[in-house]
């Protein structure tokens, strides 16, 4: 049986991929979570910064936190009302190696001819940081096609 035949065999009404593409797969999602790993953290700062409009952002910022990617954390400026600045949650910093990997891929296919406009580095040393793949053995995977997929243990056949 082919690779498409077996995966038709399987339901994907449980699949996480889909699951976190509805909290993720917006672009101003992935806008906001980029701004806030960059260290903006206040709301007029995203706004100005990005031009969401007020509204989207508002939702945005409502909709991570009630997943618990960001949580809000009270500041007041001398004689304003208290406000909120977004930081990320636990679950929050797990989405780096998706926010380096996707800007691994920008970086490579629709960068400007100059270079990309932002690299990531290690701390410690200063290298550029990538994404990569390794499986759990600890075996580097450097070709994409080595990797296959198969039923896990929270399968429903269809």
């Amino acid at each position: 049986m082919d690779s498409t035949a077996a995966a038709l065999e399987w339901s994907i009404e449980n699949c996480t991929i889909g699951r976190a593409m509805e909290i993720l797969g917006e672009k101003w999602t992935v806008v906001v979570l980029r701004e806030v790993f960059n260290g903006v953290r206040r709301f007029d700062d995203m706004r100005v910064r990005t031009g969401i409009p007020r509204q989207v952002l508002t939702n945005r910022l409502h909709s991570l936190v009630g997943h618990g990617v960001l949580r809000r954390v009270p500041y007041q400026q001398p004689g304003a009302r208290v406000r909120h600045e977004y930081r990320l949650t636990e679950k929050g910093f797990d989405l780096y190696p998706v926010m380096i990997a996707v800007a691994d891929w920008g970086n490579r296919y629709l960068a400007d001819p100059e270079g990309p406009p932002l690299q990531f580095v290690h701390r410690d040393c200063g290298a550029e940081v990538h994404a990569g793949l390794r499986c759990t053995h600890g075996h580097d995977v450097g070709e994409f096609r080595q990797v296959l997929p198969r039923p896990g243990p929270g399968t429903r056949r269809r």
